[in-house]
């Protein structure tokens, strides 16, 4: 019994799983970040040329 929690204790195989899914969750928030400002700044080219096409009408 005791070889096998030693054994589950020095086991890295599931830090290994661990460190992806920190990565994964990282790169995740890193893009929602990027894609909320970019969508943001978008929105208002789009308006303003809009606010333009309707004036120039």
């Amino acid at each position: 019994m005791l070889t096998t929690i030693a054994t589950f204790i020095r086991d890295e195989e599931g830090a290994t799983a661990v460190e992806y899914g920190l990565m994964a969750a990282l790169i995740a928030a890193v893009i929602i970040a990027a894609v909320t400002s970019i969508g943001a700044n978008l929105k208002t080219v789009f308006e303003n040329v809009a606010s333009k096409l309707t004036v120039a009408s």
